[in-house]
């Protein structure tokens, strides 16, 4: 890494350095086995795992405050991927359950440099389900963060002692109960009794994650967010119009969100109405608005970060630790 390396605390020296460490080798061999585990959870449940592209016209605008980068495609400008959420949808006309494990880039504002959360390139397991409700898509979800966590415990002991990570930290998340679900709105209540000045229009920020997260002793559901707060393919509610039927995951002991998930717009004349009002071109998502056109089914899904829940999982100071070529925002790295 150059010398920008030394404005970021905590980062390693070189490449070297960083594979060689024994907390780095014991925190891949924990993400080794969380993804052995994702992938038995989820083929069992008869899901298909697909390989996205990393390349497309068009990506994800959802990402709150980072900027996607641009390649030359044959004198065509594309996008690296950002999230793969399109695509997941569109993979729904092959396959009616499938999911992938893939790379994702968004170059985050500088200031994320120190959130101890945030890379600029990461990788997600994305989940997609036709015809299934949020509650549906939340249940995958918690299912395969307690399988992952179990097999962990089960199989990484060691590991988990050179990390100094209290295998006791997950008996609540183990126990068999499900996980906490409530609402944006009272998350922002919550927030405001701590003193905490979130907007009850916008996503809960950062700083507000933590807090929530600090108090919980295990997984915890957020849900319907206010319209806007997020991406013209989050669904709004029938029951509850002006909220989404979203949700995010959080973990506790502050580490803050590790999925985001929701039921799926799938109806093109609202989801052309909604990339307006979002200030979306949608002349930019020509073939996506096709298929949508044609007709994709309706469905919900989610993502989880995999750096972001081996953090968790493994009790890392910072996000960046769970790679191994990590890439901080603002720093130049291999």
């Amino acid at each position: 890494m150059d010398s920008t390396t030394a404005a970021t605390p905590h980062l390693p020296a070189s490449p070297r350095e960083h594979l060689s460490s024994p907390t780095t080798q014991a925190t891949l061999l924990v993400q080794h086995t969380m993804l052995t585990a994702a992938r038995e959870y989820l083929c069992d449940h008869g899901f298909t795992e697909l390989l996205p592209p990393i390349i497309g016209p068009v990506t994800d605008p959802g990402a709150r405050g980072a900027k996607q980068v641009d390649v030359d495609y044959y004198g065509h400008r594309y996008k690296l991927m950002t999230s793969a959420i399109l695509y997941k949808q569109a993979s729904l006309t092959a396959f009616d359950k499938i999911f992938c494990i893939a790379p994702n880039v968004r170059l985050e504002p500088l200031e994320t440099s120190n959130t101890s959360r945030h890379l600029a390139e990461f990788h997600q397991i994305d989940v997609e389900w036709a015809g299934a409700s949020r509650e549906d898509a939340m249940g995958v979800a918690e299912g395969v963060v307690g399988h992952v966590v179990r097999r962990v415990v089960e199989r990484r002991a060691a590991e988990l002692e050179v990390l100094g990570r209290d295998a006791d930290a997950f008996a609540d998340l183990l126990s068999g109960t499900a996980f906490e679900r409530r609402t944006h709105e009272a998350a922002v209540a919550d927030l405001h009794a701590l003193g905490h000045p979130q907007s009850a229009d916008a996503e809960i920020d950062w700083e507000g994650e933590a807090m929530l997260s600090a108090k919980a002793s295990k997984p915890f559901f957020l849900t319907d967010y206010p319209k806007g707060s997020r991406g013209f393919y989050d669904r709004e509610s029938d029951e509850r119009p002006g909220y989404l039927r979203n949700f995010d995951l959080l973990a506790p002991e502050g580490y803050g969100e590790l999925c985001s998930g929701s039921e799926r717009e799938y109806r093109y004349a609202t989801i052309v109405a909604r990339m307006r009002e979002t200030g979306e071109n949608p002349a930019k998502y020509g073939w996506y608005l096709q298929m949508v056109r044609e007709g994709i089914p309706g469905s919900a899904g989610f993502g989880i970060g995999l750096e972001r829940l081996t953090r968790y999982v493994a009790g890392l100071d910072s996000v960046w630790q769970a790679s191994a070529y990590p890439k901080v925002p603002g720093v130049v790295a291999p």
